[in-house]
């Protein structure tokens, strides 16, 4: 009943079937765009690389789960109705994992057909091991990017500095590291930096040149995921609504 009531209230707020649209034509579209524009070798990436702008709906998606019903004054009911919090986080947290999975899985499709009748005779071999774990790895990146939001949002309880913390994690610390000269600092933030680390899966070539490896960099995301829902969490179930 709970999973019930987070569904349709995520479900009939009006901003949510336009932002998974949103999050599914940037991803799908920027990614041909590159695909169209590309002459490297490493296609299965460049066709996923509209994660680059899609990931963004994907995070004011989350955020508002969150924060809709504080700025609403709907949280004192959804409380009043379940007392125990940690089960209306919980049911918030799948809701927003299986409408997020659900938008991840058309992106990264449309994304990898778009590439293939784009590529012409360089072709992408989406059946490969490489492919397979760049296009599932995307998803699971997506859907932890969405988790990583929701307890920021929980954590801080308003959509302006929920997002803003969000994009700055993602954005910020790639944008530094193009201004950092010292090489040994430029590759520990792209390790350690929840978006450049996550985005790591992607790759399918020159692996050894990565400054993290796929999975490893999926785990530093998943890492900074697991955190902020836990101080969400900890501060949902402990602080008055």
């Amino acid at each position: 009943m709970i999973l019930r009531a987070e569904w349709t209230k995520l479900h009939t707020v009006r901003s949510t079937p336009w932002l998974l649209l949103a999050a599914a034509t940037s991803t799908i579209g920027l990614g041909a765009a590159t695909v169209a524009l590309t002459t490297g070798s490493d296609l299965v990436a460049a066709s996923l690389s509209g994660v680059y702008c899609g990931q963004i709906a994907i995070v004011v998606l989350a955020v508002l789960a969150m924060t809709n019903e504080y700025a609403s004054g709907l949280v004192s009911t959804t409380l009043a109705c379940t007392p125990r919090r940690t089960r209306v986080l919980l049911a918030k947290t799948a809701t927003v994992i299986a409408t997020v999975l659900s938008a991840a899985l058309a992106s990264v499709t449309g994304s990898l057909v778009a590439a293939r009748s784009l590529a012409g005779d360089q072709g992408i071999t989406v059946t490969s091991g490489p492919a397979l774990r760049a296009a599932f790895g995307t998803v699971l990146y997506l859907t932890l990017v969405a988790l990583l939001s929701l307890g920021i949002a929980t954590a801080l309880r308003h959509t302006a500095a929920a997002l803003t913390t969000v994009l700055g994690l993602l954005y910020l610390f790639p944008l530094l590291a193009q201004f950092i000269g010292d090489e040994r600092w430029h590759t520990r933030i792209e390790r350690y930096a929840p978006m450049s680390a996550g985005l790591a899966v992607q790759s399918t070539t020159n692996l050894g040149d990565l400054p993290i490896g796929p999975w490893t960099g999926l785990g530093v995301l998943a890492a900074y995921a697991g955190a902020a829902l836990l101080l969400g969490a900890v501060l949902f179930t402990t602080r008055d609504a």
